[in-house]
């Protein structure tokens, strides 16, 4: 869109933003489905954005649109490595699963597996020279692939631990790999067939004897694995290290586009930059030291040999900066402008995007931020939230920020800086806010003007929770001190102001002999629960603060209650994974409901009603009725521990804030929920999800080796089997409908009207085999593999037969010979033995190999008429670049000879 290296694309959970790092705006935001995405990776046109996820499905957005025009699935766990070729026209990804998959990109499918990793796949390369692919993973080895046999033919094992990073430099005639320590190792890649030209030159023959190779030289016995016919492509020897500062590992390690530049960082908060030099450049240094050497050499001795000048391999990849963000560095990208000046984003641990400049034309160049994205969200983890009494205004406080959110809007009003806040609450009116903290403050905030109004020193140690009065005359907190504190709001005057102002009042105090987690008031304020550190909870008269009732059950302590809106129930979350519903009448407990997989972190009623929403730490919100002791709905979205929620007043909404660094808004909606139809939507989900983890179907024949299918087993492509499974049977209902209709004509001898099928119809009338057709292209192109492997083979001899049909009038030709070409590889022995499909069998040899042809032959027409139409341009071009030339030479004339009579004119 012109933005020219304006804009940034960051993850964000599911979702994709990309930024305007000028404005600090959102630009786009390219939506995610369920999955965390894990990975990114721009084509080389700039006009779309590869997006890998958490279960290993793969998404080409475009940049343009803003739509996800391609899916791929074929990884089984999450991609950490994805990479176009050069041209744009094949994507390769690679997974925690090991495996390395190549996509075709512009037919939209998967091209082929290649196994050989035993540990996750941390970096993928293609090298655009040669049809080569260059991968590391965790297992120490980077491998060597050659994609024309689909095999590996080299591994490098000189590394002692996992390999994080890996960067071609130098016109790919280097690799430099990073892993757990503080060396980057330098290889020199030689390509054979080069250096077994007898008519090439030596300088183009890669430095075998590199500076540097002296001192590895037992390293490289190691190395050298293979020193057989896999050394026909490839020779890859050590060079040297570069060391870097940081003494932990790598965590990304890359190039700019030009590969000038490179760069990594390690989990601290320092970028370290590095400048490649061309050849030319390392040229020049050269001759520079030699000139040296000849002078040192001609002032200490006449006779003194000549030694043989090299520059050392930190002579040619010299360090130029290193960068220190605000916080760890999470990854980066760079960019170096035509101009000299590179350009580098950071995104941080924290949640922030900081951009900066370093101009490398500089003695000494020296980064300077030029703009920081931070308005987002917190830096940390949101651990409460409230809502206004007004259902508008959302609070969410975190570790070292409290912010005021507009509900419909979505975005943040206000920012204050506060401690470590645990617990929230809106004081009544909506204009002020008070925070409980980690060192057991409270913070009261102005929310008009943003700013601190008063902080009081209420417990000596975390409050855990806070409770709002139902008279909303006052507060209720207790905290790790073993104390329940009540607070009164009052109006004091101050000095500085003749207006008084709100402050908080101790009233009294009740101790106790555990630590407090939670407290709640009764509706009609009569009762108060305390949840306590030895797994009960204790209710208390509030005029007397008397004990009357002890609720005992859970085996590890209650971290959240509610009591409902009408004080007869009390409903406890407890970290064993239980929610227990009591009476409060007599403390007897109703029902014990498994929740979550993992500890209850907050429990709510909604208003009005006996149901309530649970978080848990297994990143789910469920809903429940607490008079039927059902599971109503499950909410998910989250990809972590959900640590809070908290519903408006009217039980319309329900924001709640996770481990993943989201808040996420939830609507009620009107439609009516039916249970039946959730437990049916369940069951469906959960096959799902057995179908996709099921074994993945074996081609007859097909050994697992290093190359397999790219593909996976998906309920997708299970159901477009079952589609085409559909279609030929309609086809083989239809075809003997039609044999049954002409013998009734036949025998009564006229036409009688056929009947045609609603589905037909509804397709325009179209004929049987036509239908199949519409069919077979529906499938999306990714998937078509996968489903013809499940289809039985007993639909495969109809589909031969339509094939021939299609092919014959040459309908789709490139799709069905795809199809027709993996159908015989995967049923070879049943069709070859099959007479019946002999003759089909030759009569799609004849027809395929026609049509084919036909096909070659008009795409090599239109190349060449392409090919044509960019020689003219490029003449076009050519001309008028010349003519400007020669009207920018005059124009320089012109102003030359201006200038020579201004001067003489002074003169």
């Amino acid at each position: 869109r012109g933005g020219g290296a304006r804009c940034v694309a960051v993850a964000a959970c599911e979702h994709v933003f990309v930024w305007d790092l000028r404005k600090g705006e959102k630009v786009l935001i390219l939506k995610g489905l369920k999955q965390e995405v894990s990975c990114l990776c721009p084509s080389p046109d700039g006009l779309h954005l590869a997006v890998g996820y958490e279960d290993g499905s793969i998404r080409v957005f475009s940049l343009l649109s803003g739509e996800a025009n391609i899916t791929f699935n074929g990884h089984k766990a999450a991609v950490t490595a994805l990479r176009y070729d050069h041209l744009g026209g094949r994507l390769v990804s690679g997974s925690k699963d090991t495996d390395v998959i190549v996509w075709d990109v512009i037919n939209e499918s998967g091209l082929y597996r290649l196994r050989g990793h035993k540990d996750a796949v941390t970096q993928v390369l293609f090298l655009k020279e040669k049809n080569l692919l260059v991968t590391s993973g965790k297992d120490t080895l980077v491998k060597w692939w050659d994609l024309d046999t689909q095999h590996c033919f080299k591994t490098l094992v000189g590394h002692r631990t996992e390999v994080w990073g890996m960067a071609l430099i130098s016109e790919e005639k280097r690799l430099i790999t990073g892993s757990a320590d503080s060396e980057l190792r330098v290889w020199d890649i030689t390509y054979i067939q080069e250096v077994k030209d007898p008519d090439e030159p030596e300088s183009k023959k890669s430095k075998e004897s590199s500076p540097g190779a002296e001192e590895n030289t037992e390293d490289d016995e190691t190395l050298e694995l293979d020193e057989h016919p896999e050394e026909r492509l490839v020779k890859c020897s050590k060079v040297g290290s570069i060391m870097r500062e940081g003494r932990d590992r790598v965590v990304t390690l890359a190039t700019d586009q030009t590969g000038k530049i490179l760069a990594c960082h390690g989990t601290d908060a320092v970028l370290e930059v590095f400048s490649v030099l061309s050849e030319e450049e390392v040229q020049k240094k050269l001759e520079k030291k030699m000139k040296k050497a000849k002078k040192k050499a001609k002032q200490n001795s006449e006779e003194e040999p000549e030694k043989t000048v090299e520059l050392s391999l930190q002579e040619e990849i010299e360090r130029v900066t290193k960068i220190r963000a605000s916080s760890k560095i999470k990854s980066f990208d760079l960019l170096l402008s035509p101009k000299g000046e590179l350009k580098i984003v950071l995104l941080l641990q924290n949640n922030i995007i900081e951009s900066y400049n370093l101009d490398l034309s500089a003695q000494v160049p020296q980064a300077v931020r030029a703009s920081k994205i931070t308005i987002g969200g917190h830096r940390s983890d949101v651990r409460t939230l409230a809502f206004s009494s007004d259902n508008i205004a959302i609070l969410s406080a975190a570790a070292e920020s409290v912010k005021i959110w507009n509900r419909s809007t979505l975005q943040c009003i206000r920012t204050m800086d506060c401690e470590y806040a645990l617990c929230s609450l809106f004081v009544p009116g909506d204009r002020q806010a008070i925070v409980g903290t980690k060192t057991g403050k409270l913070q009261l905030y102005d929310l008009a003007s943003g700013s601190l109004m008063e902080t009081l020193n209420a417990h000596d140690g975390a409050v855990w929770s806070i409770a709002l009065s139902p008279d909303q005359r006052g507060f209720v907190t207790g905290g790790a001190d073993k104390c329940v504190k009540f607070w009164e709001f009052e109006l004091v005057k101050d000095e500085s102001s003749v207006q008084k102002r709100l402050s908080m009042k101790h009233v009294r105090v009740l101790q106790l002999d555990e630590d407090v987690l939670c407290v709640r008031y009764s509706p009609n304020q009569k009762l108060l629960a305390v949840s306590l550190l030895d797994c009960t909870v204790k209710i208390f008269y509030i005029d007397t603060l008397k004990f009357f009732l002890s609720l005992y059950g859970h085996k590890l302590p209650v971290l959240c209650m509610d009591i409902s809106y009408d004080g007869t129930l009390i409903a406890t979350g407890s970290a064993d994974r239980n929610v227990k519903i009591w009476g409060l009448d007599f403390g007897d407990c109703h029902r014990s409901l498994f929740a979550h997989d993992d500890s209850v972190m907050y429990l709510q009623f909604v208003a009005k009603s006996h149901l309530f929403f649970t978080a848990g730490k297994d990143s789910k919100i469920k809903q429940w009725d607490a008079d039927k002791f059902e599971h109503i709905q499950t909410l998910e979205g989250h990809h972590q521990e959900v640590w809070c929620l908290a519903l408006s007043p009217n039980g319309d909404y329900v924001v709640s804030a996770s481990h993943d660094k989201s808040l996420r808004l939830w609507e009620r909606t009107r439609e009516p929920l039916v249970l039946e139809e959730e437990r049916e939507m369940q069951r469906e989900a959960e096959y799902e999800e057995s179908v996709a983890k099921e074994e993945q179907p074996v081609v007859a024949g097909e050994t697992q080796g290093e190359t397999g299918l790219a593909g996976k087993k998906t309920i997708e492509t299970i159901k477009a089997a079952e589609r085409i499974m559909e279609a030929i049977e309609l086809y083989r209902e239809e075809m003997a409908k039609l044999t049954e209709h002409k013998a009734i004509c036949k025998a009564v001898g006229k036409e009688v009207p056929f009947p045609v099928n609603p589905i037909l119809r509804a397709y325009g009338n179209i004929t049987p085999s036509a239908y199949v057709l519409e069919v077979f292209k529906k499938v999306k192109s990714s998937e078509l593999e996968e489903s013809l492997l499940v289809l039985p083979f007993s639909y495969v001899p109809d589909l031969l037969k339509l094939f021939n049909e299609y092919i014959h009038l040459g309908l789709e030709v490139e799709l069905l010979c795809r199809a027709l070409l993996f159908l015989l590889k995967i049923h070879f022995g049943q069709i070859t033995s099959n007479h019946m499909l002999v003759t089909v069998i030759e009569n799609l040899k004849k027809t395929t190999i026609s049509r084919v042809s036909e096909a070659r032959d008009v795409l090599g027409f239109n190349m060449a008429g392409l090919q044509y139409l960019k020689r003219e341009i490029e003449a076009k071009d050519e001309v008028t670049f010349f003519a400007d030339a020669t009207d920018r030479f005059e124009e320089k004339k012109r102003k030359r000879k201006k200038k020579e009579k201004m001067v003489l004119a002074v003169l």
